[in-house]
């Protein structure tokens, strides 16, 4: 009987129990697939090196976030604003049941998230799901100074993301309550505004 292909997911949920058991990225290709029973070709069908597989973990978590939310008929009939706050709950409880990782892949870098390699990946997925969210701002009128604004818009969405990231990695409330107040009023704040009238 033929052995099973690995799967992409497979391949990540190995590496995460690798770095969370040995805090550190495994020795080479070779070793690391003898140890969780693949070959090296069936790594490089999903991956080009460590890194990049890294990248791929919090689009991962990304990408179940949306599966998820998708999944919900209500969903689909909210506006930007609700969107987004579901779209945060749900991502941090895909970050909660993932804590250990998160936590131990973003220490390292925690003064610099900005600029976190592994973060990368997450970073074009979200920025893309932003302006799919077709968020309601003031009209520029002006089609280049709206492309600018919708650039903007994507990027301090993107800033906030990470604020509410560094912040849930500090919490240490039961259930993470403080994190879930705090993504409340950065919502409610950003979107009140982007609806102020510019005098």
């Amino acid at each position: 009987m033929a052995k099973k292909q690995k799967s992409k997911q497979d391949i990540i949920t190995a590496y995460m129990h690798h770095i969370l058991e040995h805090s550190s990225a495994p020795e080479s290709v070779y070793k690391f697939g003898k140890d969780n029973g693949f070959t090296e070709a069936e790594f490089y069908n999903f991956f080009g090196t460590f890194k990049s597989l890294e990248k791929s973990i919090f689009n991962n978590f990304f990408d179940n976030t949306v599966d998820l939310l998708e999944k919900n008929s209500e969903y689909q009939n909210f506006d930007a604003q609700n969107k987004l706050l579901s779209f945060y709950f749900t991502f941090f409880e895909v970050l909660k049941a993932n804590r250990s990782y998160v936590i131990m892949t973003l220490s390292i870098q925690k003064a610099s998230l900005k600029t976190n390699k592994a973060l990368a990946g997450l970073k074009e997925s979200f920025k893309k799901y932003i302006d799919e969210l077709d968020i309601e701002t003031l009209d520029l009128k002006q089609e280049k100074l709206e492309e600018i604004k919708q650039k903007s818009l994507s990027e301090l969405s993107w800033q906030q993301l990470l604020f509410i990231i560094d912040f849930w990695m500090d919490d240490s409330s039961p259930s993470f309550e403080k994190t879930d107040i705090f993504i409340e009023k950065s919502v409610k704040t950003s979107f009140e505004l982007m609806n102020i009238t510019p005098l």
